[in-house]
């Protein structure tokens, strides 16, 4: 141990000579292009504050870094944009990898300035376009492989590249952090390149088929007027879930522990004479069972789970109406039909959801089987229960498929591991604690050895810490110990559901 402890004294001293010499280096990157790699700036940027382009807000108490913009062309038709920030000096010997939202289309200057604080070189791409829309797609072929995984790969290639070039040694570990479109993006990467990265982080991941539930959902819940579920009664649906399924973790404290124990009796919030604020019509109670059940075709085929109880608060998102939200409203106009007017309300689960998943399948679909990435990478998968735009039981499938996979759950849980956050929305947000060190979690699964046997996350109101608990692998649960504060994580400990 001793001598391991040597080794990583004598790399680091290493690192921080490199960087020192590495200043002197940045604006020569510009010269060391490839012939599919525009690199379009090189430059180093002083400590302090940065204004990242087509932004109105600069990113401040930012170390001294290298700069790097490039544009990537693996086929005549990609245009994938790219940075690469590495810092001066203290680099500490890794790279980050980030994932996109939604179709990408931007930068994510946020994130790189995270990492950049940090210690690492880090990279982000604008997913080979730019602009929230997927219109880019429709008749551009190579564009939609680019955005499903070309470009991210192409990305990790360029970076490495960079920062051997920039420091004269590769990155001792390499991972990849995204949530949302960017915890799909790190799922199809440890598919495709297993070797890529030494851990992957990858939160709420957005199943390309939950685009074909969202315009179910639509049709079903707004279409008809009548269906329609007026934001004003969300909170009191909210508090009728609360009151049948808050206490069957054993503690009533506004959260859902196990939303998969929870079956709220909706019809019992039915108005007794017309309509009213405090309940809901006969229509209007079918439309939340629709909301909290999965689609399903006419032979029972099930294509997406539906939401957890628990979500009620941000229905909105998925039924809020008057039309589907663009991000899935886009899958069918630009990747299906290649038809910007096409109209929603012409939806029919069977035939259309059929029709994504054929042109998916190979191209943006999550793989499960992941035996070639467990070899030698960590998997952190966490989910918010209470997302609001991407079914959280998407994620425990993915879980479960991949753990069978293995063949075996117990030396599954070395390599990955599934954390459920209650009352957590998409990503972040909600009333549960949405915040934790992911980066330190997994540096210490991967470098260390310590899989995270749980996981202190926190929520803040107005800035301030005002409850921590601790998540739990799945599909274990917190459950409180009886004594102390229940805003405390120490008074919890993780077992299972009753």
């Amino acid at each position: 141990m001793a001598f391991r402890g040597i080794l990583s004294t004598v790399a680091l001293l290493l690192v921080s000579v490199t960087t020192a010499h590495a200043a002197h280096s940045c604006e020569a990157l510009a010269k060391s292009a490839s012939p599919h790699v525009h690199i379009t700036t090189a430059a180093l940027i002083a400590a302090g504050a940065f204004m990242p382009p087509d932004s109105r807000k600069a990113m401040a108490s930012l170390p001294p870094f290298c700069r790097v913009a490039a544009t990537l062309a693996p086929t005549a038709d990609s245009a994938i944009g790219i940075e690469v920030w590495m810092p001066v000096s203290h680099w500490n010997g890794k790279y980050l990898a980030l994932g996109s939202g939604g179709w990408g289309g931007s930068i994510a200057y946020g994130a790189l300035a995270d990492a950049l604080r940090r210690g690492y070189a880090a990279s982000a791409t604008d997913d080979g376009h730019t602009g929230p829309s997927a219109s880019f797609i429709s008749g551009h072929p190579e564009k939609f492989v680019d955005f499903a995984y070309r470009a991210e790969h192409e990305m990790a290639v360029e970076a490495k590249t960079l920062i051997q070039a920039f420091y004269g040694a590769a990155p001792r570990y390499s991972y990849w952090d995204g949530c949302s479109g960017g915890g799909r993006e790190g799922l199809i990467q440890a598919a495709r390149y297993p070797d890529e990265f030494d851990g992957i982080i990858a939160g709420d991941p957005a199943n390309v088929r939950r685009n074909a539930w969202a315009l179910w959902l639509a049709n079903e819940t707004f279409k008809d007027p009548a269906a329609y579920i007026p934001p004003a009664k969300y909170p009191m649906i909210h508090q009728a879930v609360l009151a049948a399924c808050d206490a069957n973790d054993g503690l009533k404290d506004g959260l859902i522990e196990d939303p998969e124990s929870c079956h709220p009796d909706f019809a019992a919030l039915t108005c007794k004479e017309g309509d009213g604020p405090e309940c809901l019509t006969p229509r209007q109670v079918q439309s939340a069972q629709t909301l909290i059940s999965p689609a399903t075709g006419k032979t029972g085929m099930v294509y997406f789970p539906g939401l957890e109880p628990g979500t009620e608060l941000r229905w909105a998102r998925m039924a809020g109406g008057p039309e589907p939200a663009e991000l899935f409203y886009d899958q069918f106009r630009y990747v299906v039909y290649h038809d910007a007017n096409w109209d929603w309300r012409s939806f029919d689960l069977d035939r259309d959801a059929a029709k994504a998943n054929t042109i998916d399948k190979d191209v943006d679909e999550m793989d499960p089987h992941l035996a070639a990435f467990a070899k030698h990478g960590k998997l952190l998968l966490y989910h918010g229960w209470a997302d609001q735009q991407v079914a959280p039981g998407s994620t425990v499938e993915f879980y479960k498929a991949t753990v069978a996979d293995s063949g075996d759950a117990a030396k599954s849980s070395a390599w990955v591991r599934l954390f459920m956050e209650p009352g957590m929305g998409h990503c972040s947000g909600g009333e549960g604690p949405d915040t934790f060190d992911k980066i330190s979690v997994m540096e210490a699964w991967v470098e260390q050895g310590k899989a995270p046997e749980s996981i202190v996350a926190a929520h803040s109101s107005a800035g301030n810490v005002d409850r921590t608990r601790p998540l739990c692998p799945y599909p274990l649960i917190a459950r409180y110990k009886g004594n102390g504060s229940i805003d405390e994580a120490a008074n919890f400990s993780c077992g299972p559901a009753r």
